[in-house]
């Protein structure tokens, strides 16, 4: 696609929505589940607690939205909770939002496809031995949907998680219905109420924070503003409180009915699975659910790929990540991150053997520290600017801050076993931003030409050229030596066997009597450390005169490329170890073969 086709590829609110909200809205399908899985160890009586949770997660969600909102206005062109955080709270806490999210991105995928992967074997427990496999293609099936561009990703990814949304409004809409019918028993369950036995504070928050996974993903459309048609802060705005709507009735709905029916988390068998048997039994609108639920858990991922590149792009900008990751490439997405997301999530889902209960916990705190980020940089922004009507949205940004950092602390306090890994990557990515911007300023600073050294002055040039034999290959580099400079050319041969040597030497002189032969005997077979040697006995000397050495490296290239593995590429060995010589100039002189 031409450059100037970029307009065409930004996304309207519709495609947005399902892009950008896939992985908000398939957490229903996981968050839900995590909450009854901390409070099935105290036994099915303790699951009332799921709805006071459920509100908690609830205000969560709406203080986290209204916070995103105004950091869509107040940064229209994107990044986030790392712009927000660099430009408010220093350079460090940006670094630290952004390399938490990078890596949440990558989990993002993981986590999405392994869930989707687990509703696939649910419903066909047969292929429960495969799941690695089955999420490994699934990643590589959305990495090429996304090399084709954000639009045409959008334009196909847009119909399961419409599905989706309307499966489980289904689900939960005759769930219901047949609660106030009657045709539910009201002893599949406990009164909201009934006293545990053995319920503490700890249990409660850790079954909190574990619900709080289903937010993750809420921050995803403020990094990704300019993906939108313009106005794209607007339309950005309007997409963040669609999604925070449908999130909103979609987990409550699910943890009602969940509670209502007297589900119980099974290994084998998800929380959605289980609620379409009982409501709809093994027909029809069952395998709808579950396939809807299974495409929207895999198709999550693509908020990763959607978001993942777009906050590279920003760091790549500040130099704290390599270049590359600036480059469109030819369907104007940025193809470096899509493919960087793609094998890094894969090696995530090899080593976690597409588990996603391991992978969630870890998944979760990473999108929470940015989300307190964030919010405290918001703090300091209206504290410092005070613009008109600024205490609303101070007062916005704070409870915000708070409630993010109360559940990252719970984090930490209540699954630490399994999320402490987070306390020995942060500080390695730090490290790495920070030597990588360092790599880059001192790049900078030698190549400005108002700091770099003075240009020596070449008074000539001595060229060494290395060969073989007497061949074709070495006639045409030879004559492209002497049409640089006559006088100054010394033809190396490294022999292995001393005869060999002086047979060389006399047909030499009767191929080339004008061109001056050096022969370097090499006592262990080596071509590369005698010839390396010589090139910095003759740099030396060249140096003395403010001569430069070049040497011309002869090469065939095969008429088929792979010729190549047919032969040793010496010539590509010797070019590697030279560039490294800080005064040696390495030509390549090929010789196209026409057979």
């Amino acid at each position: 696609m031409k450059s100037n086709e970029l307009g065409e590829q930004k996304l309207n609110k519709a495609k947005a929505l399902a892009i950008l909200s896939s992985d908000a809205l398939s957490s229903v399908a996981y968050g839900p589940e995590q909450i009854l899985i901390v409070l099935v160890t105290l036994g099915a009586v303790a699951f009332w607690y799921s709805i006071p949770i459920a509100v908690g997660v609830l205000i969560l969600l709406a203080a986290l939205i209204m916070s995103y909102r105004q950091i869509i206005f107040a940064y229209p062109h994107g990044g986030g909770a790392y712009v927000v955080s660099k430009k408010n709270l220093g350079v460090n806490s940006g670094l630290i939002a952004g390399g938490s999210l990078l890596v949440d991105y990558i989990l993002t995928v993981a986590v999405s496809v392994s869930a989707g992967t687990d509703a696939i074997t649910s419903a066909f427990p047969t292929l429960h031995g495969f799941n690695v496999q089955i999420a490994i293609v699934f990643v590589i099936l959305i990495t090429i949907l996304n090399l084709r561009g954000v639009t045409e990703s959008a334009s196909v990814l847009a119909y399961p998680v419409y599905l989706f949304v309307l499966a489980l409004f289904i689900l939960i809409g005759v769930g219901i219905y047949k609660i106030i019918t009657g045709d539910v028993s009201p002893d599949l369950h406990t009164p909201i109420g009934t006293p545990v036995v053995g319920i503490s504070l700890f249990i409660l928050l850790r079954a909190f924070a574990s619900g709080s996974s289903a937010l993750t993903g809420v921050e995803a459309i403020s990094n990704a503003i300019p993906n939108f048609k313009d106005p794209a802060p607007n339309n950005a705005a309007k997409t963040l409180l669609m999604m925070g709507g449908l999130l909103a009735l979609l987990f409550s709905g699910i943890i009602f009915i969940a509670y209502y029916y007297g589900v119980t988390p099974r290994a084998e068998v998800t929380v959605i699975s289980q609620i379409a048997e009982e409501i709809f039994g093994r027909n029809f609108m069952y395998f709808f659910v579950q396939g809807t639920t299974a495409l929207i858990l895999i198709l999550a991922a693509n908020t990763g790929y959607s978001a993942f590149p777009l906050l590279a792009v920003n760091l790549a900008k500040d130099k704290f990540i390599p270049r590359m990751f600036l480059i469109r490439g030819d369907r104007l997405g940025y193809s470096n991150g899509i493919i960087m997301l793609a094998v890094s999530s894969i090696i995530l889902i090899m080593v976690f053997h597409a588990k996603t209960e391991h992978l969630i916990p870890l998944y979760a705190v990473g999108v929470f520290i940015p989300f307190t980020l964030a919010q405290t940089g918001m703090i300091v922004k209206w504290l410092r600017e005070k613009p008109q009507g600024w205490l609303p949205k101070l007062i916005v940004n704070t409870i915000g801050a708070i409630i993010s950092f109360t559940v990252m602390m719970i984090f930490f306090l209540t699954k630490f076993s399994q999320v402490w890994p987070v306390l020995v990557f942060i500080p390695l990515i730090i490290l790495l931003f920070h030597r990588i911007g360092k790599h880059y300023e001192s790049v900078g600073d030698q190549l400005r030409l108002t700091t770099c050294e003075p240009i020596v002055q070449i008074e000539g040039n001595v060229l060494v050229v290395p060969v073989a034999g007497m061949t074709n290959v070495v006639a045409n580099s030879l004559n492209y030596a002497k049409s640089i400079s006559a006088d100054q050319i010394l033809a190396v041969y490294v022999s292995f066997d001393r005869e060999d040597e002086k047979k060389f030497e006399e047909k030499w002189m009767k191929w080339q009597p004008d061109v001056r032969l050096v022969t370097l005997h090499s006592h262990y077979r080596s071509i590369i450390n005698p010839l390396t040697k010589f090139v910095d006995t003759v740099e030396h000397k060249a140096s003395e005169s403010n001569y430069r050495v070049t040497v011309v490296i002869p090469q065939f290239i095969p008429k088929k490329g792979w010729h190549n593995i047919l032969h040793n590429q010496s010539s590509l060995l010797i070019r590697s170890f030279l560039l490294y010589r800080r005064n040696v100039i390495v030509t390549t002189v090929p010789y196209h073969l026409k057979k």
